[in-house]
């Protein structure tokens, strides 16, 4: 399990660079905008993003959920055998 993590860690420091760049077309079209403007691109940009983002919040939710006695009683597993 710690191998998973560091690995994910390693991976998430890393490739900031790459992850970073964003969409260039709405960095084209927001160079040339005004404040007013801008802050309506990044509102719809955070409207879109909402809904995908709240399904994969409730999906890991349920999962959770509905592993939550797994995990409890592989950890109680685990304390055991010390």
């Amino acid at each position: 399990m710690k191998k998973v993590v560091l690995s994910g860690l390693s991976l998430a420091i890393f490739s900031q660079s790459a992850l970073a760049q964003g969409c260039s077309v709405c960095s084209k079209a927001a160079a040339g905008m005004d404040d007013k403007s801008a802050k309506g691109l990044n509102g719809g940009i955070i409207y879109l993003a909402f809904l995908p983002l709240v399904i994969m919040g409730t999906l890991a939710f349920l999962w959770y959920r509905y592993h939550k006695g797994e995990i409890i009683a592989a950890g109680a597993g685990k304390e055991s055998n010390k």
